[in-house]
């Protein structure tokens, strides 16, 4: 079994009109034994971008601390929040500054930059960024996520669209998939408001 592999994951992101949505399983595992049904991948870095880290959780956990970090030197620097693709450029240098020891993480950072425009990216665990205009994945359920999303994703949805869209792509990927699931935490980002979602799945 990958080291990718070890606690299962299942990270999406996808693009709307002016909004966008990040979503994850709640599930942590020790390969098939269940830990945990309430395990956090999406974390907020500031009101307008969001990061959801897939592999190894206590990479996850500690490549976050790090993340806030450096966003909270750069607030104090600049007097202002970092835009997405900023963020994702950070990201990635982080990455691969530690490549000969890596952290065992693939992240999806999706936020809203200059016009309220979407951005979402993902890169490997090495920071080899992947831009997107329209969905990102990344997690245990990376293949059947790719393919739930590719048959029901269409540009320009609207908040409520978009959150059913995403919230059934996720539930009906991770049913596919025994290392990732226990329901799913859905945001919903628009320019004005954030709404986060718990959303029930098959507890089996």
């Amino acid at each position: 079994m990958s080291i990718f592999e070890y606690n299962g994951s299942a990270v999406v992101a996808m693009v709307g009109k002016n909004c966008f949505a990040i979503a994850s399983d709640r599930r942590l595992g020790v390969q098939l034994q269940t830990i945990a049904t309430d395990f956090q991948r999406v974390f907020k870095i500031h009101d307008k971008l969001y990061i959801g880290l897939s592999g190894l959780a206590t990479d996850a956990q500690t490549l976050h601390q790090r993340l806030v970090f450096r966003h909270k030197l750069y607030q104090l620097r600049e007097e202002r929040d970092m835009k997405p693709q900023t963020f994702a450029s950070l990201v990635s240098a982080l990455l691969y500054e530690k490549r000969f020891g890596p952290y065992f993480c693939q992240p999806v950072i999706a936020g809203l930059g200059d016009d309220n425009e979407p951005f979402i990216c993902t890169m490997d665990c090495l920071g080899a960024k992947e831009l997107a205009k329209d969905f990102v994945v990344s997690g245990t359920s990376s293949e059947s996520l790719y393919g739930a999303c590719e048959s029901m994703y269409k540009p320009n949805m609207e908040p409520e669209e978009l959150f059913e869209t995403i919230s059934q792509a996720l539930n009906s990927s991770v049913d596919r998939d025994c290392l990732a699931g226990w329901g799913g935490y859905v945001l919903i980002v628009t320019p004005t408001e954030v709404k986060e979602h718990v959303i029930k799945g098959r507890m089996d």
